[in-house]
């Protein structure tokens, strides 16, 4: 993993449990799995990727987290794709235990270890960190981010380009010719704008440098104003929409 000569405290590394082990359980394993394939004696973020599995797969995959947090596995832990609904689960949780839970959400909760029906300590109900979701002009989820910046938790914009397919769009135009810049930049630049920590992806060295080139310019606040879309179009799947007990 350190092979190519960086010092580990220049990296900064990533990695989820996937939706399909969200409880106690597969997030435990899926913490240790990552150490052993990295060869890292610790990963500096972990995230759940998905609300999914329902009250019990969420909150036992979060009490792995926090407890991979306590044994020096993990320096810091967050969600992707959580709404609303889904973050006000977790804080509820965190702030007064599961008995503050509607009763519907709670049939299967006797499951998980019994100090997760107590009210939780600041260190067993861990600092949730980062949200990471699908974040761009058409899709600037209002709600979501009002939510996480009033807790100062980082919101981390994933697909900030549209995965490529507003390249031509009537409002991305005017802006790159505006400032000399391509229409991918202008997206970036909206998302660091907004506060965002933008995650673009790209296999092409040329559009990763481009990528780069976002800093020695300002979009004004009519520009920003002119790409409130005030639309509900992700590209990727979504999450965040998920009921409760899915």
């Amino acid at each position: 993993m350190l092979g190519a000569g960086i010092p580990r405290e220049q990296l900064f590394y990533t990695s989820k449990v996937p939706p399909k082990c969200i409880n106690y359980e597969d997030a435990k394993r899926s913490i240790n799995e990552s150490l052993e394939k990295t060869k890292l004696k610790y990963i500096d973020l972990y995230l759940l990727h998905a609300p999914y599995h329902g009250t019990e797969g969420r909150l036992g995959a979060w009490k792995a987290l926090v407890e991979a947090v306590k044994e020096g596995k993990v320096r810091s832990i967050g969600v992707s794709n959580f709404g609303v609904h889904h973050l006000d689960e977790l804080e509820r949780w965190q702030k007064v235990g599961l008995a503050s839970l509607s009763a519907a959400s709670m049939t299967s909760l006797p499951l998980i270890h019994a100090d997760l029906s107590q009210q939780q300590s600041p260190s067993d109900a861990g600092i949730l960190s980062v949200n990471q979701v699908e974040l761009h002009p058409w899709l600037a989820r209002p709600d979501i981010v009002d939510w996480c910046v009033k807790r100062d938790i980082v919101l981390e914009a994933y697909s900030p380009l549209v995965r490529a397919t507003r390249g031509d769009d009537p409002l991305l135009k005017p802006l790159a010719a505006k400032h000399n810049k391509t229409p991918a930049q202008i997206l970036l630049r909206w998302g660091l704008q907004k506060g965002f920590v933008v995650l673009p992806k790209s296999v092409t060295h040329s559009r990763i440098e481009e990528n780069t080139k976002v800093y020695d310019f300002e979009l004004s606040a009519e520009d920003m104003k002119s790409l409130e879309t005030g639309k509900y179009e992700p590209c990727t799947w979504d999450p965040t929409t998920a009921e409760l007990d899915s």
